[in-house]
């Protein structure tokens, strides 16, 4: 007879939502395999369609370390907005964001205690409730953080030097409102490029154009659209005469690295 372990049972509680005993007793049925024993629950007619929902809910939060230098983000997808306000994922985050602030590379879907709090969640909401993305960064200078009002915005910046508070704040606000999809050109995914250069050269041809000339101004389109979509190039919101790059260099400092989780997106 397979041994049943603690990790089955759950692993069992996490795919299912269902209690201790109920996982334990379905997985001494189905010799400790935990596919099958969700199979055995779904053939008894029991729900088990948790983890099966799409999760677009969820709560964002940041926190930045003690030293001023390092920052934490961790987001945690649920099914409803309802779900996202119960006590075990305010938790999770709190939690979460700790442990990346003390490693880095922490696994967070392995810590106990929030696997423990997710299946808590789950049972406590019927819901699919889940660790999404987390970030952590380290600044040669300073780390900043913003958490929006509404908790499904969370943004963690590393700049050099010493740059203001206030300086710190209005980084985090811009990339809140502008939401850029990366830090610099060189940043910015291949197949993103192309796709875009892609959608400007078809346009142009569109209208008439021969290729070449049809690439010509894609290329003057794609200067538009690193305007747009990229931090540097981007303008200041609260002052468009100046781009971000300006605005770091007027204050003697660089953006190392941002991350911004903004649920749904």
């Amino acid at each position: 007879m397979a041994e049943i372990t603690a990790k089955l049972v759950n692993d069992l509680r996490a795919k299912t939502g269902l209690g201790m005993m109920e996982c334990k007793k379905a997985l001494s049925e189905c010799a400790g395999d935990v596919e099958k024993a969700v199979e055995y629950f779904r053939k008894k007619g029991v729900k088990t369609s948790v983890t099966e929902r799409a999760a677009n809910e969820g709560r964002a939060m940041a926190v930045a370390g003690p030293d001023g230098k390092t920052a934490a983000a961790v987001e945690v997808k649920c099914n409803t907005d309802f779900a996202a306000k119960v006590e075990p994922v305010t938790r999770v985050l709190e939690i979460g964001t700790q442990e990346l602030l003390k490693n880095p590379s922490a696994d967070l879907g392995a810590n106990p205690e929030i696997k423990d709090l997710l299946v808590r969640a789950s049972q406590q909401t019927g819901e699919n409730i889940q660790v999404g993305r987390a970030a952590s960064i380290k600044a040669s200078g300073k780390a900043g953080v913003y958490n929006h009002y509404t908790g499904k915005v969370a943004v963690i910046v590393a700049l050099s030097g010493n740059p203001s508070d206030e300086l710190v704040k209005d980084l985090c606000l811009h990339i809140t409102a502008t939401r850029p999809v990366a830090l610099s050109r060189d940043q910015v995914p291949a197949d993103l490029v192309a796709r875009e250069k892609d959608i400007a050269v078809e346009r142009a041809k569109s209208t008439g154009k021969p290729q070449a000339i049809a690439e010509k101004i894609a290329e003057g389109q794609m200067k538009s659209f690193y305007e747009e979509r990229v931090l540097l190039d981007q303008k200041f919101v609260k002052d468009p005469a100046k781009t971000i790059a300006q605005l770091l260099k007027e204050n003697g400092t660089t953006l190392e690295k941002y991350v911004a989780i903004e649920i749904g997106k």
